[in-house]
C-alpha cells in the first residue's frame, strides 16, 4: 500500500470514529409484542445487525401485552407484587432473547440480568440486548440507568406513539405532538397526567427524573418503523426530541 493509500486508509478509521456512537435502544413491548410480530421483530433484527456495524448498541425490551396478560394471571393465583413484577420481567427478557438469538444465534440466548453482566457483554460484542432487571423498575429506567453507566450519546425508544403528546392520543382527539421539548416540561407533563386515570405515560416518570439528572438526550418514535430509529440517530428531525435546556 502506497502514502496514498495509507493516508486514505486512516482517513477512513478516523472518520468511522468520529461518527462511531453509543446508542441505548429501547424497544417497547406495545410495538413488536402486542401481539407479538414476528415480521416486525425480525426488521429490527436485521436493523440493528446493520447498526452493529458502526455503533456500539443495547437494546432494552419491554413485555408489552403479554405481560400484563401475565401480571392479571400472576395476580389472579395471588402472587404479591413483587411476584407479578418478576412475571413481567421474565415475559420481556423473552422478547430480548428472541431478538438476541435472531442476530446471533444459540449461543446469544443468555439475557444479562444485572447492569454489570450488560456492561460486560456490550464490551465484549459491542452489543447487547436485555429485558427488566428487578421488580419495581420499568424497562424505561433500566434504559435510563444503562444509558448512565455506559455513557451514550442518547437513548432512542420505540413506542406505539409518532412522540410525546400534550396528551393521550389513543383518548383525546385534540392532543398535540411536541417536537421539542427539554426534561423539565417532559417531567411537568407526566406529573400532571399522573392525577388522570387510565393515562397512557410515555415514559416512565422514575425514568424521565433519571434522564433529566444524567443530560441524557433522548428521541421518541414511533417504532413500528424500524427506519424512524434510524432516523433519529442520523439527526433527522422524527418524532419528539428530549434533551436538558438551552441544547439543540
Amino acid at each position: 500500500m502506497g502514502i496514498k493509500g495509507r493516508i486514505l486508509y486512516f482517513l477512513q478509521g478516523f472518520f468511522m470514529m468520529v461518527s462511531s456512537l453509543k446508542i441505548v435502544l429501547r424497544i417497547g413491548g406495545s410495538v413488536i409484542g402486542s401481539p407479538p410480530n414476528p415480521e416486525l421483530i425480525s426488521r429490527y433484527a436485521e436493523m440493528i445487525k446493520d447498526l452493529m456495524k458502526e455503533h456500539g448498541i443495547a437494546v432494552v425490551v419491554g413485555g408489552g401485552r403479554p405481560a400484563r396478560e401475565f401480571i392479571k394471571l400472576a395476580k389472579d393465583i395471588g402472587l404479591d407484587q413483587e411476584g407479578q413484577d418478576e412475571v413481567a420481567i421474565s415475559v420481556s427478557r423473552i422478547f430480548a432473547q428472541l431478538i438476541s438469538m435472531r442476530i446471533g444465534g444459540y449461543s446469544w440466548r443468555e439475557i444479562p440480568k444485572s447492569l454489570d453482566e450488560a456492561k460486560r457483554i456490550l464490551k465484549e460484542r459491542e452489543i447487547v440486548i436485555m429485558g427488566g432487571l428487578k421488580p419495581g423498575m420499568t424497562t424505561d429506567t433500566v434504559a435510563a440507568l444503562l444509558a448512565s453507566e455506559i455513557k451514550a450519546d442518547m437513548i432512542v425508544k420505540a413506542t406505539d406513539q409518532d412522540g410525546v403528546y400534550t396528551r393521550d392520543p389513543a383518548k383525546y382527539a385534540d392532543a398535540e405532538k411536541i417536537d421539542e421539548m427539554n426534561f423539565d416540561e417532559l417531567i411537568g407533563l407526566l406529573e400532571r397526567d399522573r392525577h388522570i386515570a387510565g393515562i397512557h405515560q410515555i415514559i416512565d416518570p422514575e425514568a424521565a427524573r433519571l434522564l433529566r439528572e444524567k443530560k441524557i438526550k433522548t428521541i421518541v418514535v414511533n417504532g413500528f418503523n424500524p427506519k424512524n430509529i434510524l432516523a433519529a440517530i442520523n439527526g433527522e428531525k422524527i418524532g419528539t426530541l428530549i434533551h436538558k435546556k438551552g441544547s439543540a
